[in-house]
């Protein structure tokens, strides 16, 4: 077999209906566009227009709040941690705090700080401290015979 034999299948390449190029095309004149109007012309963008009527994203109620300020953790889960002990790259001896989790690779970035959820098992003792933690996981890690407290967030430096 050589390159100038291959070939697609029969009815694999459809080829491309060229359009308004004269009446012979089957799709010449006004090019399928019908006659005048705003949409036989280029250039139209009529997405959201309803012709003079109010348009429907308008006509809708808008519910809820997106508070601008708010603060976005980190969230991470218990049962993460305790894998990352296991795997050997967090110390459970030493104190675990932020710093240390992101050292690990366990969170990519802080943002407003890092908040730690009770999901999975804990077994090792470990001393964590975070910006924020749920009842459970913090119940979680004293039963291991742990403890983990959470701090205020660090104040970055504002020039006022």
């Amino acid at each position: 077999m050589k390159l100038n034999e291959l070939s697609d299948n029969p009815g694999a390449a459809k080829k491309r209906t060229r359009v308004a190029r004269g009446p012979g095309s089957g799709k010449g004149k006004m090019g399928g566009r019908g006659i005048k109007g705003q949409k036989s012309r280029s250039g139209v963008a009529i997405k959201g227009y309803e012709g003079g009527q109010m348009p429907l994203y308008q006509r809708l109620p808008k519910r809820g709040f997106n508070k601008p300020n708010r603060r976005e953790f980190a969230v991470i889960n218990l049962g993460l941690i305790q894998k990352f002990i296991d795997d050997g790259k967090i110390d459970a001896k030493a104190a675990i705090d932020e710093d240390a989790l992101i050292a690990s690779g366990l969170v990519r970035r802080k943002r407003d700080g890092i908040r730690v959820l009770a999901k999975g098992d804990v077994t090792a003792k470990m001393n964590i401290t975070v910006t924020g933690a749920s009842k459970s996981a913090i119940e979680a890690v004293e039963k291991a015979g742990g403890s983990l407290t959470v701090a205020a967030p660090k104040a970055e430096a504002s020039a006022e």
